[in-house]
């Protein structure tokens, strides 16, 4: 019950402040602030502190959930549970979502009961998609994503915000459809195979699936979740959107939209597809190191304080893909980790880029300048946040990206060194941007007023879970450790419960399609290459 009012507060409250929005814009917003306060509540009611503070050992269950029937003649529920994973991807969600209420309180728009409403309506499909454990169900919230982020560019963003609207939505549908191609396809395969058409997750776990159509659906569902994270070259739609959405959409694009792609890669792609899913790592290592020196090089390159954060966002993805495709728990440690800092410092960096822009009315870098003289409290909170997204030690994203690279180097360590350079990028263009902020002559006319009591308590609370998380990430990992080894169990099965070596050809040579085409697709040589065993298990010598 609680997981059905954590997905049915948010469009209810959207659709009360729709109402009331035209004739009193303050308590509309109330509405939308109390609102995402319950959900924060409700969602530490269902994931209860005395889970988190257990051992490691934790059994991977659904710790809340509810499966409800919807059409079952097409095999379709509301199905919607909660582990660790999912639990913290609300959570950020909704923390995201409140600090972004707060820093927009003063900004008024035409139609604000309506802004109101698709903002709501957002979040409402990030929320559904993580609690969704119904594949028809999931693509459904998928979807419900994509109209109102439409409206919120379009109807209240900048200068040409059509156009980047357009765009948006064309990439974002298109991947979606791909996407709900390799579901259906699994849904047919799995009803073929066993003569039960479903679309609930747990039952299409392990469905036997022809090696040739496999890579297939593997492609056209990573597809889909790749243009919503994005990854290059799928990335066009992001800096566009970002810099011409108004602040709260730019929020939403570049600091939470992206966790669902990623978190579709993790909790679906690869537990759904294990063996296609080992054949398409190599690509995604490139692409993730390309992802990496290009959107840094491309951050470099901008005066529009919007548009760099959006290329440093792509710049950061590449980290998450190698962790993702790195197939082991200290790199999908990272990865989600990643995504909590990522989201935080992005999020940072852009209400800092909502409020000088409404002190000095301009994004561009280079009409700034100098504004620590005038504001020092907002220069302040700006070097904390431009620190964080160095990864400077002792804070979250330094975390994320040495566990990124650590599993990673563990796999194949060309590929870490070519991330590291990365790491190097990141630091010329995040201190060019503070430099062009803070630093330097003042290159604006006016006095650029400090942050208020309500900027600062803002400030604050996103300072903390920087730190926090950097610090004390202990609770953070215990949660993740049971939907992670689920994940890295059905993806790297092939060789999880395998001893010692003399195994190995008996386990591979099990009457299944997929073993076999893996036996014929690699042989000794290449499965240590892939490294498709444990990480607890030695490379060389002694028992796999």
């Amino acid at each position: 019950m609680i997981l059905i009012l954590l997905v049915a507060i948010l469009p209810l409250a959207g659709l009360i402040t729709w109402i009331t929005g035209s004739k009193n814009e303050k308590l509309s917003k109330w509405i939308l602030l109390v609102s995402l306060l319950l959900e924060i509540i409700l969602s530490f009611i269902a994931w209860p502190a005395d889970i988190v503070q257990k051992n490691t050992a934790i059994p991977h269950i659904w710790q809340q959930e509810v499966n409800l029937e919807w059409i079952p003649q097409l095999g379709i529920g509301f199905h919607l549970a909660m582990d660790g994973l999912s639990f913290v991807m609300v959570l950020i969600t909704f923390f995201i979502g409140l600090l972004t209420v707060l820093a927009t309180w003063k900004n008024k728009y035409q139609r604000q009961g309506f802004f109101n409403f698709n903002f709501m309506l957002v979040l409402t499909g990030l929320t559904g998609v993580f609690l969704a454990v119904d594949m028809f169900l999931f693509y459904f919230f998928w979807e419900l994503m994509l109209i109102p982020m439409y409206f919120l560019i379009s109807l209240w963003g900048g200068e040409k915000r059509k156009a980047a609207a357009f765009r948006f939505f064309i990439f974002t549908q298109a991947g979606g459809l791909l996407m709900l191609l390799g579901i259906l396809g699994i849904y047919f395969i799995h009803g073929h195979n066993t003569g039960t058409y479903t679309f609930d997750y747990n039952l299409l776990l392990g469905t036997t699936i022809p090696p040739g159509i496999a890579i297939w659906l593997v492609i056209a569902m990573a597809l889909g979740f790749l243009v919503k994270i994005p990854l290059i070259p799928l990335h066009t739609w992001l800096p566009d959107a970002t810099a011409k959405a108004p602040i709260a959409g730019s929020i939403i694009l570049a600091g939470l939209l992206w966790n669902s792609g990623i978190y579709g890669i993790m909790r679906f792609l690869l537990p759904l597809f294990p063996y296609a899913s080992m054949l398409i790592k190599p690509a995604a290592m490139i692409l993730g190191i390309l992802a990496i020196l290009y959107g840094a090089k491309l951050a470099f390159a901008q005066t529009d304080l919007r548009r760099l954060v959006a290329y440093s966002s792509i710049s950061h993805v590449g980290f998450v893909i190698i962790g993702l495709f790195a197939f082991n728990q200290i790199a999908l440690q990272g990865v989600v980790m990643q995504m909590l800092t990522h989201s935080i410092s992005t999020a940072a960096l852009l209400i800092l880029a909502g409020l000088l822009l409404n002190r000095l009315k301009t994004d561009d870098l280079d009409k700034m300048g100098g504004i620590w003289t005038d504001a020092p409290s907002t220069g302040s909170f700006g070097l904390i946040f431009t620190m964080a997204t160095v990864g400077l030690p002792g804070l979250g994203n330094f975390l994320a990206e040495f566990l990124v690279l650590l599993g990673t180097f563990k796999v194949n360590i060309t590929v870490a060194v070519l991330a590291a350079l990365g790491l190097i990028a990141t630091v010329i263009y995040a201190l060019r941007m503070i430099q062009k902020i803070a630093f330097g002559e003042k290159q604006y006319t006016g006095i650029a007023h400090d942050l208020s009591i309500r900027e600062k308590i803002i400030a604050a609370a996103l300072v903390v879970p920087i730190f926090w998380l950097g610090l004390f990430p202990g609770p953070v990992f215990k949660t993740l450790n049971a939907p992670i080894e689920k994940t890295l169990e059905q993806n790297t099965g092939i060789l999880v419960s395998v001893r010692d070596q003399n195994k190995i050809a008996d386990y591979i040579s099990l009457q299944n399609e997929q073993h076999k085409y893996l036996a014929e697709r690699f042989n000794y040589t290449s499965i240590k290459k892939y490294k498709i065993f444990t990480d607890n298990q030695p490379e060389k010598g002694g028992k796999w």
